[in-house]
């Protein structure tokens, strides 16, 4: 089932061990053996991604030479625009939806000569920690089928943890891809706010969203960064930075003197005793990698979920008035234009996407706008605070990615605020605008994988890279794979 990292099909394809529609081929037969059971793509792309693997190999075989990501399979999750072929952010209102253009990142990832081989599944509108929001089927997590992958990148952290393609991107506003990547057993990033452009990226709360890679190794998200990062002109929010190539932090040995800090408030109530307890033995290992190890708190950190669900809340609102069934998606048939658009919502939307556009317009509406969003974003600058208060201390924090291992499809769904706990440790880093990443760290008794999360500061991409790669360098966990 293992494909190979990037470097090792790369490594085939320039010697001509493998061609570039051998490896397509061999991962849409991969797609089509456990897709049955995983569901984590919307769309497969087969006869777009064989015609891409074809280009490629008629480059090897004039002798050209080839960059590190040409011919290589890569799943994207379904809430980014890719011209021509249906974006459907799982929703039904955007059922028959195909953009007239093509994301900033996927188009990057294309011109590089990468291969998407589908659409993965997503709870609707990126609005979810399980998958199950999903306008169209529920992804299972490889690991235990009974059990969800996470959310709300659920399907591009399940296909890559079940080997139907090498990398895949994800979006995360509050942990959607950092949470899946843990229970999924995968290594997921989410950069910098504004590293990585949102053009065609389908809006949920503007001020947090962030486009980032799902893989097997540290070093192919770095290799995935390196492509998809830097300054576009049609975000607005785009950071005008230099880009370093994130590959040459990639070192065995841990650099004398490495702060890290650990987040005391991350180890109290709420968190499963197992994953508590493995995440202090990956501590550890740093510890005997040569960090140094100290305790940090940040004590405004608790108060991220209430700010979150405010503050993304009231982005969703104002995003998603755009689907008023004018322009696209699908339109209900009505007597008059407010019954239009009221039929259409109703019909078109799931019942967590109304939860948060309700929740979002009554704090945005007037006499309750200084109460709750306002109050909001006045805290979510303390929680900041805290952080930059904590980086004058260490290079990089750490803690659970998500206080529990995978947990069963529909235990879930009827209480709403347990399912929001599961974003408990990610959100504070998308308030902060910070990067994080989660990397496999163990398993529970039942063989569930576990994550470990890491923080550094605002573009110090580096610290994590570095960190990150040397601890899975010493450890065994990222080459463990489900058995389907």
């Amino acid at each position: 089932m293992y494909q190979g990292s990037i470097k090792e099909l790369h490594q085939q394809l320039v010697s001509k061990e493998r061609s570039a529609v051998e490896i397509a081929q061999a991962t849409l037969k991969q797609i089509e053996t456990v897709e049955p059971k995983v569901k984590a793509f919307l769309a497969v792309t087969a006869d777009q991604a064989l015609a891409t693997a074809k280009e490629v190999d008629a480059k090897i075989a004039a002798g050209e030479s080839l960059g590190m990501l040409e011919g290589i399979p890569l799943g994207v999750k379904d809430n980014m625009c890719t011209k021509g072929i249906k974006t459907t952010c799982a929703s039904q209102i955007l059922a028959n939806f195909v953009p007239p253009y093509e994301s900033t990142v996927t188009q990057k990832l294309k011109d590089v000569g990468m291969i998407v081989v589908g659409k993965t599944n997503l709870d609707e509108f990126a609005m979810g920690s399980s998958t199950e929001n999903s306008g169209y089927q529920t992804t299972a997590n490889p690991w235990d089928l009974e059990r969800v992958p996470g959310g709300s990148s659920g399907g591009s952290a399940a296909a890559v943890a079940a080997g139907e393609c090498v990398v895949s991107l994800g979006s995360d506003t509050g942990g959607s891809i950092r949470q899946p990547a843990s229970f999924c057993g995968v290594v997921g990033l989410k950069p910098t706010y504004g590293l990585v452009s949102r053009f065609g990226l389908v809006a949920y709360a503007s001020s947090l969203d962030q486009i980032g890679p799902f893989s097997r190794t540290v070093e192919d998200s770095a290799i995935l960064l390196n492509a998809i990062a830097g300054y576009d002109q049609n975000d607005s929010t785009s950071l005008k930075v230099d880009i370093p190539d994130y590959t040459q932090y990639l070192q065995p040995e841990l650099k004398k003197g490495l702060k890290v800090g650990i987040i005391t408030e991350t180890f109290g109530e709420g968190l499963d005793s197992v994953v508590a307890e493995t995440v202090k033995k990956a501590i550890s290992q740093l510890e005997a990698l040569g960090a140094e190890v100290k305790e940090i708190s940040c004590p405004r950190f608790r108060y991220g979920l209430p700010v979150y669900y405010m503050i993304a809340s009231s982005e969703a609102s104002a995003n998603l008035a755009r689907y008023d069934a004018v322009k696209y998606g699908i339109r209900e048939e009505s007597e008059n234009l407010l019954e239009m658009y009221t039929n259409t919502r109703a019909s078109g939307f799931g019942a967590e996407v109304k939860r948060r556009i309700m929740l979002g317009t009554y704090a945005l509406s007037a006499g309750y706008y200084d109460a709750y969003y306002l109050k909001a974003q006045k805290v979510r600058t303390l929680i900041k605070q805290d952080f930059d208060q904590a980086f004058n201390d260490v290079d990089v924090l750490v803690c659970p990615t998500a206080p529990s291992t995978a947990f069963k499809a529909g235990e879930k769904t009827d209480d709403p605020l347990a399912m929001y706990l599961s974003d408990l440790m990610t959100i504070p880093v998308n308030l902060a605008g910070l990067p994080g990443i989660s990397i496999p760290c163990g398993f529970d008794s039942q063989g569930l994988p576990i994550g470990l999360q890491l923080i550094s500061n605002v573009l110090r991409e580096d610290v994590l890279f570095h960190t990150a790669h040397a601890y899975e360098q010493a450890t065994e966990w990222h080459k463990k794979q489900p058995k389907l």
